[in-house]
Order: C-alpha cells, then structure tokens, then sequence
C-alpha cells in the first residue's frame, strides 16, 4: 500500500455468501452493509488497522495472520488487553477455526512508528514440510517488520511464536512473495545503496534459519550508481514457480506503473552485477501503465480457455494478468484507480484488453486480493469479479461494506475455511447470481471512457464524498 493509510481500519470481518440487499450509499458511522453475503463472526484486533490477512490451515486449526500498520496519531501504540502494555502494531494471531466465535492468540509487536512508517503490513506462510530444507514440524511465518526488516518465525504453536532470523538493515519494506516449494522468497526491499525506495532483494529461504542471499534486483536507472530519472518503485511480485519459470513484477501504486515479465531461470541463475545490461537479461517484456494508474497487484491467470472463442479455430486460451492499481487519496482527489486485464499470450507483446471499475459510492482504493479475483475497494468494499471472460469482466453479486472494518471473504489459496462453512444453505444459486450481477453492474470496456459509460453501464455515477 502507498502513501499514508488515511481510512483506519479496526475490525477482522469473517463473512460467508448469502442472500442480502443491494447496499446503498452510506454515512459515516452507519452500521456496515452487505449484499448476498452474511456476518459471521468478528475480532477487535485490538483496535489496531488491519492490512494483509493470510489464512493458514494448520492441523485440525483455521488460524489468521494479521499484518497491522502503524498506529495512528490517535492511538501511536494501542494497549494489548493480553499483556496490559502498550505495543507497536505488528501481526495479529487469530484461531478463526469456529468463525462465529474467533480467538485472538498473541500480538507480535512491529516496528515503532505511525501509518506506513511503522507496524508489520505483510504475512506469509510456508510450512516447514514443504521447504526443501525446512524443520517438518514447523510453521513458517514471513514478515516484515516496518521499513527496516524482514523477519521469519515459528508459528507452529501460534500462541506461542518464536523469532527464526532476520534480514534487516533496510530502508523500506514491502509485499514480499514465498515459493514454499523451493524456498525463494522474492523479498520487496529497500537496499540503502540503491535509488529507489523499493526493489527486489532475492534470497533462498529454503532452510528459513539460514538464509541465503541470491541477488539484488530491478529496472535499470535504479541501480547503485546509475544517473537520471529513477524508474517507478516496486509494490510487489508474484512467481509461478520452477513449472511456470515466470516472475510478474508490478510497479507503481497509483501512477506511472509497468508491469514486468520476467523469466524464472534467468533471473536466478544468470548474471548478478546490477548492471544495466544485467538487470535486462532475465526480461521478457515490460508493458507501461497510463501515468495516472499504477500497478499494485499483477496476478496471472494461465490458459483460461475463453467461452466467447469457444468456436475459434486459434486462441480458444489465453495468458491473462490481472492488474490492480491502489488509490491513495479519499474523496476521489485523483485519478480512477481501477481492475486492469492483459493479454500476455504473446510474452513479449502484452497488450491491454479491458478494464473494470466497481460502480458504487464511496471508495476509496482497489487492491487485489492474493490467490482470488476478489478486489478491495475501501472504506472497506470487497467484492468478486467473475474471470471467466476477461475481455467482458463483469461483478458477481457479493460484497460487503464498512466505513470501520475489513472484510475477509473465504476463497482459496491461503485465504479459505473448511468447505461445510464456505457457503450457507440460503445462498443464492448461480443463476439468480449472474442475473443480479448483469443487473447491477456492468464493465467498463476498452474503449473511450466516455462510450463506455454510456453504452455498458446501468448504474448510476459512483458519488465521490462521504456525508460527515
């Protein structure tokens, strides 16, 4: 997340699909809203503004991992009702196996500071079983911790964590990426010695009590020594692993972004200097984002076959990246921030093919959520995008609103429950779903934004301003 966390959020929302009226537009303080989805449970955190959730299957247990930002010039260090003391935000355990009734474990404090300037924003998980040579009775947590570490502990009792190792001496930190198959971890640093504030420090982290650094990494004008005009900063990686030998770099926040192919293999094993012509070898291709749109989140989405091309004798799949920029700004103070979609078949000629914007009042920032299609946009809005054609995206009926709460929707990939609380039995069928869907909201196209307002939507203009 870039820039100052202007809108504090307080409470760990667990919530599961179900029926719910369209939520309308809301003031500050009103109760949260949610539509085809259902409360089932919550946690205070402390009161302490909730950024990065994972959730982690450990054993017979459902437990989260919280990463906090810094406190606020309210609340600098909230009081840990557990301890009696007053702590930086860090990471929140939370056991949300029974979801109707979660029990907080332990708070790991951060990094002193307010905002982004302090706090533990970002979590991973790896079980020790899956890295190569990983303790088997371990649990694994990555952190980092404020802007001048990363951290690795055992959470295997996540009552009870213990610090593994820690790679600091940084100047910022950001939203790291952990391959528990092979142990690389793709960690978002700031090197004192580099230009920018964030880039790419690679290390393996196979046997997460020695790590080992691989390379430093970024675009070229970044690196040591290099003059002119620095490149956009990193916000953050994501890699397919040893089979996809791909890395998708995302660049920006909320303006002038890239995204960044980048071949696996290459970028591990080749040369290492950062040198301008080093920095390039491992690239397959780097396609700019307008400058008013950054890029918060790339996520692949490998040979999804296409229901429109169905009958085509060629390119019935494509290789789709989803691209997600992050507002900074309330009260629309900037440009739209939006969901982007590239087809990324060709590698090295990845082209734009549509867009998405949620047609709601008030919002104040659109990121991605790891392992899903589900975008946040907050103060807080989470909702799901249906990827089955994502040269038509379009908004499934399922969101939930709080001016004082971030919503956790269960999914997959880290972020899921147990199958029998997934969905309750009132829920609405698939069919109703899309029918509400394509009554509610439709996506804006890739095509004059003016056209395509006024040819695809039915909802009415997002209002930009929150009644006090």
């Amino acid at each position: 997340m870039g820039g100052r966390a202007t809108a504090v959020c307080c409470t760990f929302f667990v919530v599961l699909l179900a029926n719910g009226a369209s939520a309308q537009q809301q003031k500050i303080g009103d109760p949260p809203e949610a539509s085809n989805m259902r409360l089932v449970g919550t946690s205070d955190l402390q009161a302490r503004s909730a950024y990065q959730p994972t959730i982690h299957h450990q054993g017979d247990k459902w437990i989260a991992y919280i990463g906090h930002h810094g406190g606020t010039d309210d609340i600098p260090d909230p009081v840990n009702p557990m301890t009696g003391k007053a702590e930086p935000n860090g990471t929140s355990i939370v056991d949300v196996t029974d979801p109707a009734h979660p029990k907080y474990l332990r708070h790991i404090p951060g990094q002193e500071g307010k905002y982004e300037s302090g706090g533990a924003q970002m979590v991973r998980i790896c079980d020790g079983k899956d890295l190569p040579k990983g303790d088997r009775n371990a649990v694994y947590m990555l952190r980092t911790f404020g802007s001048e570490a990363h951290e690795i502990w055992n959470v295997a009792d996540p009552a009870n964590p213990v610090l593994v190792t820690r790679i600091g001496g940084l100047k910022d930190t950001h939203k790291n990426f952990w391959e528990c198959d092979s142990g690389i971890a793709y960690l978002v640093s700031g090197a004192p010695d580099w230009r920018t504030r964030r880039m790419t420090q690679i290390y393996d982290l196979s046997d997460p009590a020695q790590p080992k650094k691989i390379r430093d990494f970024g675009l070229p004008g970044q690196e040591p020594g290099a003059t002119g005009a620095v490149p956009t900063e990193l916000h953050g990686p994501i890699s397919t692993g040893p089979k996809g030998n791909r890395v998708y770099f995302g660049y920006g926040t909320d303006k002038g972004g890239f995204l960044q192919i980048v071949d696996r293999e290459k970028l591990l094993n080749g040369p290492k200097e950062p040198t301008p012509d080093n920095l390039k070898f491992p690239e397959i291709a780097r396609m700019p984002l307008s400058a008013m749109n950054g890029a918060h989140t790339v996520f692949p989405m490998p040979d999804m076959p296409i229901a429109e091309f169905a009958h085509d004798r060629d390119g019935k799949s494509r290789d789709i990246v989803m691209i997600v920029d992050e507002a900074i700004q309330n009260e629309c103070g900037e440009a739209r921030q939006m969901v982007w979609f590239a087809d990324v078949t060709t590698e090295a000629r990845p082209m734009m093919i549509s867009n998405y914007t949620v047609p709601r009042p008030p919002a104040r920032s659109a990121s991605a959520a790891a392992g899903s299609a589900r975008i946040r946009r907050t103060r807080a809005w989470r909702r799901s995008i249906t990827r089955s054609s994502p040269s038509s995206p379009s908004s499934t009926p399922a969101s939930v609103r709080s001016t004082s709460a971030i919503p956790i929707i269960p999914g997959k990939s880290g972020t899921s429950f147990p199958p029998s609380q997934r969905r309750p039995t009132n829920a609405a069928s698939p069919s109703t779903a899309r029918t509400a869907a394509r009554s509610r909201s439709r996506p804006t196209m890739s095509r004059p934004m003016s056209a395509a307002t006024s040819t695809r939507s039915t909802a009415p203009t997002p209002a930009c301003t929150f009644s006090n």
